[in-house]
This record gives structure tokens, C-alpha cells and sequence, in this order.
């Protein structure tokens, strides 16, 4: 689809298209998660741009950190002190995993940058004492992000911010909606290339693009034949290797959704048109499916991968970790269980930056794929 070679111009080249924004006159603040409020830092003047590893070699970050971190965190640190990411005029550090924590630290000791912003969300969300220190930790970043870049962040920036960006996540939900009701009108590498990409795009654009895909698959269903392949859920952190929807699909596996922060958790839950805005944003991230590293009720996420499964008629689960990455690992044995109890198959794949061999990863879908 040819729609979709921009988007896969930006994941192969992410450094290049941060630079040239910046070439542009635009402010850009990287960020590392998605509970990093980026209506905030849009209605600041700024792009939010996501980082993530970029895939190189690492060397300096090893001086900084243990080699049990996780890929992400080394590989971000890598790019920052390699100069990578010198397009950068700030960085916002949510309150998540320890990895991420520490990285902030060490961020803000060893790069060089503007500014350096952390985020202390609450990590029990299911009170409302939670809601409300959520408020307060908005209402502090605003006001630090406008003060080191010198702007005034009104209501009414923050209100369009909130329209576009649940313009985007809508956009989002309704292709992984198209790709659930009919795997075979777009391939899982091109979706997964657009979910990926729009965390770096300029959203302006995205408003503009994203539409354009919708339109096309829509025309496509409509004489598309069903896909044969076996509907998977694929579940975890993030995902950094297109290359795993290409192999599941050619071991005869469809991914119809993930549950994913470069996924689905991305874009589950669109802000409420309230009257003050910082209060509609924490209640997105009150309401919305939470990742490991929070708290929201203690079988939330088993139950919340379950009703995924069900809705959309899938036969198994693929589990997807970043090696060393405590909190998913933590949850994988209840979530495991849950499948279980159901009779849904599972199988779970660890990985670093680099993938296993194309061939032990085909072997081990194509079995996965034959008892489903």
C-alpha cells in the first residue's frame, strides 16, 4: 500500500526526520512512554517524538549502566550520547519501570540537552485520592514545561490539543478495528509500521494521512477475501521487530490486536470533553488499560488481555517481552494462568535489540500456529 511508504521512511530513519522538524524552526521534546502527557507538550508549541533504541551497537551506555537493563533503555542512552539525539530541546521521563527511572538520572547527569522534565504520576490508580494527585502532577508539568520553553500553555491550546489527539488515537483504534475485521486487507508490518510511526510524525500531518489509509481499506473489505490464517493477540511491552508479523503470517498466523504501549495502549481511551482539560487528560490515564508498572486492581490486566481474546475471536496469545524487563515478566505467570483456565493457548518469546534466527522463530510459530 503506498500510503504506507512515508510512515516506513520515519521508522527506518527516525534521527533523519527528527532533524530535519527541527530544521524547520520546531521545538521537539522526546519522551519514552505512553503515559508521557503529549497534549501538554503539543499545546507548549513543541512535537512530542518518541524515543526508542535505535538498533546500534552499544558502547558508551554500558559505562552507565548494567548489562541486565533492557534493551530500550540502553539502546535510548546509546543515541543520546552518541550525539544522536542532539535535535532534542528537552526530555520528559514518566514514572514507570525502574529501568526508566534510573535512565532518567543518568540522563540528566550525562546529556547534554535544554531542559530534563520528570513526571511523577501515581502508580495506584484505583482511588481517587490517585485522580487527584494525577491532577496535581499535570498541573506541575504544565507549568514547568511553559517555563523552560518560554510559552503560556492556555486552556484553550490544551482543549485543541486533546481534539487532535483523539482524532489520531480514534484513527488508530479504527485501523486495528479494519485489520480485526478482515486480517488479509493489510499486512501486520504495515500496521504495525503506521502505530510506530505516529509517536515520532507530526501530528498535523497525521490528521491529514492517516484518513487517506482508512479510506483505501475501507474500499478494500469490501471485496477482500476472509484471511485463512489463525487470529493471535500478541501481548507485552513494545514492539521494535516489524519482522514478527512477517513470520507469524508466513507460518499461517494473523495478529488481528495487540496489547501493547506501542499499540493499543497507545490509543485505547480518547480524552473527555470536560471543562478543564489537565482534568480530562489524567482521566484517560485513570480509565485506560494499564501497563505492568501500574496498579488499577490486582487481575486488571489478565482480565483486560481476556476480554481482548474474546472480542476479537482470536485462538492464542503470542506473549512479547524485552529481556530483563521485570514488570512484564512479574504479570506473565497470573496473566498465563488466565489464558489457561480458558483454554486459549500461549507461548512466550524474550528477546533483546536483535531478534533469534528467522528460522528457530518460524519453527517455533509454525508449531505454536499448528496446535491452535
Amino acid at each position: 500500500m503506498k500510503q504506507t511508504d512515508e510512515f516506513y521512511a520515519v521508522l527506518k530513519d527516525p534521527v533523519s526526520y527528527g532533524r530535519k522538524m527541527k530544521e524547520q524552526g520546531r521545538k521537539i521534546v522526546g519522551y519514552f512512554c505512553s503515559y508521557t502527557p503529549e497534549e501538554i507538550i503539543y499545546a507548549a508549541g513543541a512535537h512530542p517524538f518518541r524515543i526508542f533504541a535505535g538498533g546500534e551497537n552499544i558502547h558508551f551506555a554500558d559505562a552507565h549502566f548494567q548489562s541486565y537493563c533492557c534493551s530500550l533503555v540502553r539502546g535510548a542512552l546509546e543515541g543520546a550520547l552518541a550525539g544522536n539525539l542532539d535535535f532534542l530541546d528537552g526530555a520528559v521521563f514518566p514514572h514507570t519501570c525502574d529501568s526508566i527511572q534510573r535512565l532518567s538520572d543518568i540522563w540528566r547527569m550525562n546529556v547534554k540537552g535544554p531542559f530534563h522534565v520528570d513526571v511523577v504520576l501515581p502508580v495506584k490508580l484505583d482511588t481517587e485520592s490517585a485522580r487527584t494527585y494525577m491532577i496535581d502532577v499535570l498541573k506541575k508539568f504544565r507549568n514547568d514545561l511553559a517555563s523552560h520553553l518560554r510559552v503560556e500553555i492556555t486552556d484553550d491550546k490544551l482543549k485543541n490539543a486533546i481534539r487532535i489527539f483523539n482524532t489520531i488515537r480514534g484513527s488508530l483504534k479504527r485501523l486495528y478495528e479494519l485489520k480485526a475485521e478482515n486480517p488479509g486487507i493489510i499486512s501486520g508490518s504495515d500496521l504495525y509500521a503506521i502505530a510506530k510511526a505516529s509517536m515520532m510524525m507530526d501530528r498535523n500531518h497525521l490528521l491529514e494521512i492517516l484518513p487517506a489509509v482508512i479510506e483505501e481499506l475501507e474500499k478494500k473489505k469490501e471485496n477482500a477475501k476472509l484471511s485463512a490464517g489463525k487470529r493471535i493477540v500478541l501481548a507485552g511491552g513494545i514492539c521494535n521487530h516489524p519482522d514478527i508479523y512477517r513470520i507469524i503470517e508466513e507460518a499461517g498466523g494473523v495478529v488481528v490486536w495487540d496489547d501493547f504501549c506501542t499499540g493499543s495502549r497507545y490509543f485505547e481511551e480518547l480524552i473527555k470533553d470536560n471543562a478543564d482539560p489537565i482534568t480530562a487528560i489524567a482521566g484517560r490515564y485513570i480509565e485506560r488499560p494499564v501497563c505492568p508498572a501500574k496498579h488499577a486492581g490486582i487481575f486488571t490486566r489478565g482480565e483486560n488481555l481476556l476480554r481482548i481474546v474474546k472480542e476479537k475471536d482470536a485462538r492464542g496469545v503470542v506473549f512479547f517481552f524485552l529481556k530483563f524487563c521485570d514488570p512484564h515478566a512479574f504479570d506473565y505467570p497470573y496473566m498465563k494462568e488466565f489464558l489457561d483456565r480458558e483454554g486459549i493457548p500461549s507461548m512466550m518469546l524474550e528477546v533483546e535489540d536483535q531478534l533469534p534466527s528467522e528460522g528457530q522463530l518460524r519453527t517455533r510459530f509454525e508449531t505454536f500456529v499448528e496446535m491452535l
